[in-house]
């Protein structure tokens, strides 16, 4: 964004205009009056914070405020400028629901398709499809996989700790996969679902839980996977159609949530087939993926604290007191302090966190930032009043579209950093 822009969206708005407004409105209520005096100071102090935040260059940083605790969030100016324009192509073929509106979202699907926008574009139309027709918004509601007990004693996967940057780290161990044993206790079809089930629920409640843990943005995971005994018994032809399955959606409608992998206890016979096949990986995800041997163990702690890696792997943990670490389900999305957040973090997500109220500044100023749900939150007779006091006297100026955007923001500031 040019400076001439930036300066274009600054807040002006008379302190002694706003102050003789407020003191005619509620004049009769001294303690109120005090009250809403020290909010309209919040809310001018925010306005002006967030205008400066907008005329930084080269990376920046982003507080997304939530309760107690602002969580880093640094974004290259390159990116954020390709996320703006695809924004607005999405936004003008009318393939933006507020719910994947989303900076980090769409910058997934650029990386994946090399900033290339037709081609992002149609992938994130063929995810919306897809999302549509497979259930995925519904599918906490619409499915549970009671089975998941007895399909871990043939398929050992699940979450475990997190990385040293606070990335969730997940866990299999192919070796001991027994497809056979698998397809006796759920379908290929039941185990698709849950699997899209766990990265809806990786994006609604573990990374939003590491980013708070960790205080700075995250949304890819360190994957290790234990190749010990894989022989051909694991490779049949359901074991094949589930992988491909399974690597579709991934790649297609989760792109780019992968940050490193550990392939541990390769021999060589595995290596010999990785060598050939990195050729025909894209480098940018073939230096993600590390083969290792027999002797892994230092290699793994130099990424996970031993307090955070199952002793089989090298680490401390055992997690006894729960039947065994891929069991116990343990990370900061077990904390019920950091849960509570998260929570009120999933109830105000149709609004947008300060970040995306940044976007919208940097964007297209849609109001999609402040959705009517947020106004069914606030005190109704409290909004009215603030909305009287900052709104209206905006409308009074009839300076055109330079004031609704300079409304947008006021209020945006007001609700978002204002301690309600």
């Amino acid at each position: 964004m040019s400076e001439g822009n930036v300066d274009s969206i600054q807040i002006s708005v008379s302190n002694d205009e706003r102050r003789n407004r407020a003191d005619a409105e509620i004049s009769e209520d001294e303690p109120r009056h005090t009250r809403m005096r020290s909010l309209k100071k919040k809310a001018l102090h925010a306005s002006t914070r967030l205008t400066h935040s907008l005329k930084k260059r080269g990376k920046r940083k982003v507080d997304c405020r939530v309760p107690r605790i602002a969580i880093e969030d640094v974004r290259d100016a390159e990116e954020e400028q390709a996320v703006n324009s695809f924004r607005e192509v999405l936004f003008a073929r009318g393939l933006l629901p507020v719910k994947h509106d989303n900076y980090h979202t769409m910058l997934r699907f650029l990386k994946a398709r090399k900033f290339d926008f037709e081609k992002a574009a149609q992938m994130w139309a063929d995810m919306l499809q897809w999302r549509k027709e497979f259930g995925t918004d519904t599918i906490f509601e619409d499915f549970e996989f009671h089975e998941l007990e007895e399909v871990l004693q043939y398929y050992p996967h699940g979450y475990h700790g997190v990385d040293k940057e606070g990335r969730p780290v997940y866990i299999e161990l192919l070796g001991k996969v027994e497809p056979n044993k698998l397809i006796q206790i759920t379908t290929v079809e039941r185990y698709i679902k849950y699997h899209v089930q766990e990265f809806e629920r990786a994006f609604r409640e573990k990374f939003p839980a590491c980013s708070i843990s960790a205080k700075r943005h995250i949304d890819t995971t360190t994957t290790i996977l234990d190749v010990h005994g894989v022989g051909w018994k694991n490779f049949s032809k359901i074991a094949r159609d589930l992988v491909r399955c399974m690597q579709k959606i991934d790649g297609d409608y989760y792109p780019e949530t992968l940050h490193q992998m550990f392939i541990v206890n390769a021999g060589p016979g595995f290596k010999l087939i990785w060598s050939t096949v990195k050729g025909l990986l894209d480098p940018k995800t073939s230096s993600k993926i590390h083969v290792l041997g027999t002797k892994y163990q230092s290699r793994l702690l130099e990424a996970i604290d031993a307090s955070q890696l199952p002793e089989y792997f090298g680490g401390s943990c055992t997690c006894s007191n729960h039947g065994g670490c891929l069991r116990s389900n343990k990370g900061p999305w077990s904390d019920p302090s950091i849960m509570k957040l998260v929570h009120s973090m999933e109830s105000l997500k149709e609004i947008g966190q300060v970040s995306d109220i940044e976007e919208t500044v940097t964007g297209s100023m849609r109001l999609r930032a402040l959705k009517v749900q947020m106004l069914m939150i606030l005190d109704p007779l409290w909004l009215l009043k603030m909305l009287n006091i900052l709104v209206w006297p905006q409308f009074e100026r009839k300076r055109g579209n330079q004031d609704l955007q300079h409304i947008v923001v006021q209020l945006a500031c007001l609700v978002w950093q204002i301690k309600l």
